[in-house]
């Protein structure tokens, strides 16, 4: 990683707001104060950085301050968020150099003042009841609140995709909320220093093992469902298989293995097996295995196609269509996932390929 924090260059806008109480209302009748530090690692987002700025100075409650931490951007985002400081917003831009995500958060908290941090992420658009709804979870025990996320779907392919990848929703009392993300969270400093913040070394999955540990803590986590950031996800295929390579490599380099690569790797283990009678029988009997392996592939993307039928719903001809799609969506994050497994094997375990 890059060297310590003292020698970060930081920015500080000239007309911070003062740090003062935020007053709001919960669900029982008295209200309590709480001063709340957005914090968001960024790097090369000058296409979405003005949009989540606009977001969260039109939070229905405010954070007392927005906290960025450019990990070594190139494009104009540094020049971007400087446009808003100039303007008065409660905006604190932390420069570092190539660092990081997990190391941009940790950086983003220790110079946030406040004893409440939010975390968000770049590319995204948090909903104007976000910080209102996380806060109004709060009380004197619950130390953790994550609200949820909805994939932003303006393209027939990125609806495709959210059926593909993105964690279905599960109903509750107080609406549908998907599994846990680091994008819609808020928790008390106290927390991330008892935990030792985010892991620095990962390019991904850096969120994952932060909130493992949250839970081996034992933290006692409430949801609130109507604290939604909205989420831009990848708008093709090449760079959606981009992205999960990088997501596979740091999901081996994070531990995670099992969790993701491990199903997919004895799913086609045993295609392989099923092509070994090729050797006997000739070279017709491996249209068997790609048989098979199609039929996995149809029968994955119907259940992801079932799960999400009440969160996009759709006609027969559009349906058919959306599976035909989302197996070839499938199969690209399949293939991203043993390239980006072979990419841990030889840079990280067996450093013959030197790569970011």
């Amino acid at each position: 990683m890059p060297g310590p924090l003292c020698a970060l260059g930081i920015y500080v806008g000239p007309t911070l707001l003062a740090s003062r109480p935020v007053e709001y209302s919960d669900n029982s009748s008295s209200s309590r104060a709480i001063a709340i530090s957005v914090v968001v690692p960024v790097r090369d987002e000058e296409d979405s950085i003005r949009i989540l700025l606009e977001a969260l100075l039109s939070q229905t409650l405010l954070p007392n301050e927005i906290v960025i931490a450019d990990g070594g951007s190139i494009d104009a985002t540094r020049e971007i968020i400087e446009e808003f400081i100039s303007d008065g917003a409660p905006v604190k831009l932390i420069r570092d150099h190539n660092s990081m995500p997990g190391r941009a958060r940790n950086v983003g908290v220790k110079n946030a003042r406040c004893d409440w941090i939010a975390f968000t992420d770049a590319g995204t658009k948090p909903s104007p009841d976000w910080l209102a709804e996380l806060a109004g979870k709060t009380n004197k025990t619950a130390a953790v609140v994550f609200g949820s996320y909805e994939p932003i779907v303006d393209s027939f392919f990125r609806q495709c995709a959210a059926i593909a990848y993105v964690p279905a929703t599960t109903l509750t009392p107080n609406g549908p909320v998907r599994p846990l993300s680091i994008v819609s969270a808020l928790m008390r400093r106290t927390v991330w220093e008892d935990v030792g913040g985010f892991p620095e070394h990962l390019r991904s999955a850096e969120d994952l093992v932060f909130m493992n540990r949250i839970e081996k803590q034992g933290y006692s986590i409430t949801r609130a469902p109507r604290a939604v950031v909205y989420w831009t996800i990848q708008p093709g295929l090449w760079k959606t298989f981009r992205r999960f390579v990088t997501y596979s490599r740091n999901n081996i380099r994070a531990g995670l293995w099992r969790k993701w690569q491990a199903a997919i790797f004895q799913r086609y283990a045993l295609m392989g097996i099923a092509a070994v009678p090729a050797v006997f029988l000739g070279v017709r009997w491996l249209a068997v295995p790609l048989i098979l392996v199609l039929a996995q592939l149809v029968m994955r993307a119907i259940r992801a196609l079932h799960q999400n039928q009440h969160s996009y719903p759709a006609g027969v001809a559009r349906s058919i269509l959306r599976l035909l799609l989302v197996v070839v969506i499938i199969a690209t994050l399949d293939a991203a996932a043993f390239v980006g497994s072979i990419s841990w094997l030889l840079s990280d375990k067996l450093h013959l390929v030197t790569t970011k």
